[in-house]
This record gives C-alpha cells, structure tokens and sequence, in this order.
C-alpha cells in the first residue's frame, strides 16, 4: 500500500493557494491550506504534514517566523519556501532557519513537482534510515541478552 503524502500550503492568496492546491492535487497528494500563520500553525498542531509551502510574506507573520514555529512542533516536517519578493538575505535566512527549499513567484508547476517529489523522497529515505537503526539496535540487544542467558 503506497502512503498519500500531505502538503500543507500557507499564502495569504487566494488565487496562489487554490492554484498550488490543484497542482498537487491533480499529482496525487493530499492538500490543506492556511492564509495566516496562525491558522498554519493550529493545523499543522493538529493533522501530520509531510511538507508545508509557505510564503515569505504573511499577514500576521513572516515566513521565517513560522519555519522557526513549525520546526519546534514538527522538525521532520520538510518546508519550502515560496516568495515574491526573492532576496539574497531572504533565502539565506530562511535555509538557515530550517528551510529545505526556496521558490519564487511565480511558480513553475513542472519545478515545484520537481522540488516537492524530491524532497518527501529524500524524507522517506531519512525515516527508513532511522527505523533501519532502531531495527538494528533492537536486535543488537536481543542477542546480548540472549548471550547473557545462555552464561547464566
């Protein structure tokens, strides 16, 4: 059974947030949508998001700001930035953050694919890392308990 990934876009545009929503509709993801900061965070609190868009620009908020929020609650969480108004100290600052990616507007369809595929890709690939460990370190400690018994 194949996982439905879900996207959590966060623009205070209407017309950018519908646009994006279909997009990745259309290629297979699950997709919610916020236009303020606050209302990213409180469903961000309460539903798994495999990746968030957000823009740079928010009514109640920066961008930077709620990578910084997200990050605390849900640092798996992979968060692109999408932005109007690109800046050299804007890309740094947000990839510092926390960022995974940066994308200007307008945005190209066939990229934003690109990009989100990639990342929820490279994130599948961290968490089967980790349950590969964790898998590894469980059996490491069976056969050391098992060794422990078999001397007693």
């Amino acid at each position: 059974m194949v996982e439905t990934k879900s996207i959590l876009i966060v623009d205070d545009d209407e017309t950018i947030l519908a646009v994006l929503k279909e997009i990745l509709r259309l290629d297979g993801y699950v997709v919610e949508t916020a236009s303020t900061g606050k209302e990213a965070i409180e469903r961000s609190d309460a539903t798994f998001f495999n990746l968030c868009l957000l823009d740079i620009k928010l009514p109640d908020m920066e961008g930077t700001e709620l990578i910084t929020k997200l990050h605390k609650t849900n640092p798996q969480m992979i968060k692109i930035i999408i932005t109007g108004f690109p800046s050299f100290e804007n890309a740094v600052k947000s990839l510092n953050l926390g960022a995974d990616a940066y994308i200007m507007k307008p945005v190209n369809s066939k990229e934003l694919l690109e990009v989100v595929s990639e990342k929820i890709k490279e994130q599948q690939e961290a968490n089967q890392m980790s349950e590969d460990r964790v898998s590894d370190w469980v059996k490491h400690k069976i056969r050391q308990i098992e060794r422990e018994q078999d001397k007693d």
